[in-house]
């Protein structure tokens, strides 16, 4: 359990709620240490005072507002903690709004609220299913470390999180940083929100949240003690240092966002080939309807009566038609096949057709 930071009490209008603070984030981040490369000594920070020229203690060393050079004036913890505030030792709510009307970059570092003791149970929980039910969060008033400041409230799981807050006057006017005024098209508006649509998640789960820069010095050094080399990293991929098109830009994005994600990009047809089908059957002109010469010049297949080809496919074969039969095969052993094959198909040809069909197609082979 982390260390209490600050105790104190919650002030909701006449409800008091006696809480302890504790942190609610750590910080994982690999530390280094100075040292002299010539024999590894540690390098440290000594305190030294400037007109006695010498290292002093903690239990000499104060704090003070420097009016000039060569006026200060002290100021001990006890003269803070004196101050006439009543949020030196409060939490004190002033006002409850929807989370919506406060700018994110207002909000600072989050601490959790711990009820102290059993007495705080009951008030801690009304406040937290309060705010909970209102969706709302509150704003509060509350002193530390010699300054007064504004605090947020809300609600995570069992707990209520207290964040702290910048005043108005410590963020700066971005004004001066807008870029000029430009032209965006509503194509090009569209084109954003269609890769924001791919690279949109239900959470902050998976590897591309992962700090990869802590696991890769972790891995520097195990490797350097180990003495052995560690890991190549792969060339990061080359990007254009300017965008010329700014459409092609997003429809590239887009294709290797849902490329990443295991999507097929030809639904949106930036990349779709347009092929004629194979084997598409033309219209006969006008007045002329095919008879059974046609169907002689033509493969087994069944095509000049509109059946489905039967040559080949059906016996397990390749098809008879185009270049199979075209003259260029002079193996004999394919040659009973396809005789095979010809007169199977004439076969099945001749048990689906009608026995109308029969008497049209055989009357002029008599003739």
């Amino acid at each position: 359990m982390p260390r209490s930071i600050w105790s104190g009490a919650i002030s909701f209008g006449l409800v008091t709620v006696p809480i302890h603070v504790v942190g609610a984030t750590e910080d994982h981040s690999i530390r280094f240490h100075r040292y002299h490369l010539a024999d590894q000594g540690r390098i440290r920070t000594r305190k030294v005072c400037e007109l006695e020229d010498r290292e002093v203690g903690s239990d000499e060393i104060g704090k003070g507002y420097e009016l000039a050079t060569s006026q200060i004036v002290p100021i001990t913890d006890e003269d803070l903690r004196e101050l006439p505030l009543p949020t030196a030792r409060a939490i004190e709510i002033v006002a409850f709004v929807p989370l919506a009307s406060v700018d994110p970059i207002r909000i600072g570092d989050g601490y959790y609220l711990q009820p102290d003791g059993q007495v705080a149970a009951k008030p801690y929980k009304l406040l937290r299913q309060a705010l909970a039910r209102s969706s709302k969060v509150a704003v509060a008033r509350y002193a530390w470390s010699g300054r007064e400041r504004l605090g947020l409230l809300r609600v995570r799981g069992e707990a209520i999180v207290l964040h702290a807050m910048r005043w108005p006057d410590e963020i700066r006017d971005p004004s001066s940083l807008t870029p000029p005024p430009v032209e965006v098209s509503e194509e090009e508006i569209e084109g954003a929100l269609a890769l924001m649509d791919t690279m949109t998640r239900d959470d902050l789960e998976g590897d591309e949240f992962r700090d990869t820069y802590t696991e890769a010095v972790a891995e520097l050094i195990e490797a350097k003690r180990e003495h052995r080399r560690p890991e190549t990293v792969p060339e990061p991929e080359e990007r254009p240092g300017q965008v010329l098109d700014l459409m092609a830009a997003l429809q590239q994005s887009v294709s290797k966002a849902k490329e990443s994600r295991g999507e097929d990009d030809h639904a949106e047809g930036d990349h779709a080939e347009v092929r004629e089908l194979p084997g598409r059957k033309k219209k006969a002109p006008a007045g002329k309807t095919p008879g059974a010469g046609a169907a002689a010049k033509k493969p087994a297949g069944g095509k000049a009566t509109g059946e489905k080809p039967t040559g080949g496919r059906a016996t397990g074969e390749k098809p008879t038609g185009g270049r199979a039969t075209g003259g260029k095969a002079t193996s004999k052993k394919a040659a009973p096949k396809k005789e095979t094959s010809k007169s199977t198909a004439g076969k099945k040809t001749a048990a689906k057709e009608p026995a109308g069909k029969k008497a049209t197609t055989r009357r002029p082979r008599s003739a």
